[in-house]
């Protein structure tokens, strides 16, 4: 307690009582992100506004001995951003400005704590966007996406976070501040920016970030296809990218993901169908056209049996909807729901949800699958009441058979989420003790003591613990 009180006091000292969090009623607020079923409350949390007081608050963690982990919205899905025991957690959400937008260059400055969707409306009246498009990109912050790596639909064509992140500003574990990459693009050396995105907050905490901007498509042309089996829907797909097409986005959505969707949003998928595509095209509608008949073709041949153009931006916008908040629709069919993010090889997709259906079945549990099924990356979101004596635990156990299917099939643990704390201990499966071995030492060479979001990524030899049943918490 002396020790807490000397930091507290520290700290107050730089951010003011109004920034400085220690209030259990107000920790609870950051016991947890978006959908993870652990649970963890911090220390204290502290709202620094600059990159200076962020080297400040962590300078003052490792004068105390105390771990750390940045935090932006709390919309992550693998515990990345949970408090480490007796740790602090430092949220940048106030640091939330687009410091520049490079039109010319086509690129943007952040701070961490932009919000993705806001990136994009900035820009658009120059033109241009930003493409990473998490289906959270309406709350999920700049920071975070390069935390996990993240995705989103438009993935597929367009790549992940680290394929149009440019340079970083990166504050250290002994409160240093450096910079990675460069402005203008591909820069000499070690690519230390592509090494730290994806890195789970493990080596630093990001304070800025340069990234690229796009140029809004001439043409978008949207497609939603309906299937009375999965298997069709997803040989239609390996159809489609075997004929040489490659969409901007390519998901899948089935019967119970369908059901929750237009329970709770209406937005016009078929009812009673096994399983719809949403397929959208971008660029020159010249090269589009011809690209979207033989699309539609392709589904048809694979047992379509309906294919709707979107007419509209408006028709547009609500298919889209449908897909966006699936998985918040999900909350109106149980009380609870788990995401995954396991990802298999595109042809291996009707396998994996047989599977994952049968999974469901022998544990009694209702799953339902949205998947960014263009690039295999699964999102099976499994179903269940965290009142109810028992499901967490099948839960937890459906999660981990399902991840170790997937890397049987030759996928991986992580397409966008991330390893975090939910899956670390699943990691031997994927990689061999060597390999581990020298991600920790890489780890170290950025933060040698490991008080930077530690308990993360690797695994510890110790399962863990199902989190306690709560009261509708943040699930739903």
């Amino acid at each position: 307690m002396r020790l807490a009180a000397t930091l507290f006091a520290a700290l107050r000292d730089l951010l003011g009582d109004e920034r400085l969090v220690t209030e259990f009623q107000d920790l609870i607020t950051y016991e947890c992100d978006g959908h993870t079923l652990e649970t963890a409350v911090p220390l204290a949390v502290a709202l620094p506004e600059t990159t200076g007081e962020v080297s400040e608050v962590v300078r003052l963690c490792r004068l105390h001995g105390v771990p750390f982990v940045a935090r932006g919205t709390g919309t992550g899905l693998s515990g990345g951003t949970l408090s480490p025991p007796g740790g602090i957690v430092i949220a940048l959400t106030r640091m939330n400005r687009i410091l520049e937008i490079d039109a010319p260059n086509r690129r943007a400055r952040v701070q961490p704590g932009v919000v993705n969707a806001h990136l994009s409306v900035a820009s658009q009246p120059y033109g241009l966007l930003y493409a990473p498009d998490p289906s959270s990109q309406g709350a999920c912050s700049m920071g975070g996406n390069v935390a996990e790596n993240s995705g989103g639909p438009h993935t597929l064509k367009y790549g992940v976070t680290t394929n149009h992140v440019l340079a970083l500003e990166l504050v250290l574990a002994d409160g240093n501040v450096v910079r990675t990459g460069s402005g203008i693009g591909d820069a000499p050396g070690y690519d230390l920016t592509g090494v730290v995105v994806g890195s789970e907050g493990t080596f630093g905490i990001v304070t800025e970030i340069t990234v690229k901007l796009l140029p809004i498509p001439a043409s978008v042309s949207t497609l939603l296809a309906v299937y009375d089996a999965v298997d069709d829907a997803c040989a239609a797909v390996s159809a489609v990218i075997a004929a040489g097409i490659v969409p901007a986005a390519l998901e899948l959505i089935d019967r119970l993901g369908i059901e929750a969707v237009e329970s709770h949003l209406k937005v016009g998928y078929p009812l009673g169908a096994d399983a719809v595509l949403l397929i959208e095209l971008e660029g020159d509608p010249l090269e589009i056209e011809p690209a979207r008949v033989d699309i539609e073709r392709i589904c048809r041949a694979h047992g379509a049996r309906d294919v709707r153009l979107a007419a509209d931006e408006e028709q547009r916008r609500l298919l889209w909807k449908g897909r966006k908040q699936a998985l918040g629709a999900l909350g109106k069919l149980a009380p609870a729901y788990y995401t995954l993010d396991g990802v298999v090889p595109r042809a291996r997709v009707p396998e994996a949800i047989r599977r994952i259906g049968a999974i469901g079945r022998r544990l009694g549990l209702r799953i339902a699958n949205v998947c960014h099924v263009g690039d295999g990356n699964m999102h099976p979101l499994i179903l269940f009441d965290p009142q109810a004596p028992g499901e967490i635990e099948r839960v937890h156990q459906a999660g981990e058979e399902i991840l170790g299917m997937c890397i049987a099939l030759g996928g991986a643990l992580s397409g966008e989420h991330g390893i975090g704390i939910e899956k670390r201990e699943l990691m031997p499966l994927l990689f061999s003790d060597e390999d581990l071995d020298q991600m920790r030492r890489l780890r170290r060479v950025f933060d040698p003591e490991e008080q930077c979001n530690p308990g993360k990524i690797f695994p510890t030899g110790r399962p863990s613990e199902p989190a306690l049943p709560r009261q509708v918490r943040g699930w739903v």
